[in-house]
């Protein structure tokens, strides 16, 4: 049986690629980064929840841009945070 894709989702028209293979918040600060997410709502480029400062997480706290995918080649999946729900694509 197929999960019901939550509203900020169902909303996307297009996903938008990483345009970058680099943390923007982590260049600036000279620090390092585990994997890449793309908001999928101004398409910045952060770094992930196992790197150390999190970067797409504090974007979405503080924007409240809810849907990232994932940055790395090959991956393709979205993560809606207010939602807490997956999706492949």
């Amino acid at each position: 049986m197929k999960t019901k894709l939550c509203s900020h989702l169902q909303a996307l028209d297009e996903i938008k690629p990483a345009d970058k293979n680099y943390c923007e918040e982590c260049v600036k600060t000279n620090s390092t980064w585990v994997h890449l997410r793309v908001c999928q709502t101004c398409g910045k480029v952060h770094c992930c929840d196992d790197s150390p400062n999190q970067h797409a997480s504090k974007h979405y706290r503080a924007t409240e841009h809810p849907v990232i995918s994932s940055g790395e080649p090959g991956e393709r999946w979205l993560w809606c945070f207010p939602d807490e729900q997956f999706a492949a694509y």
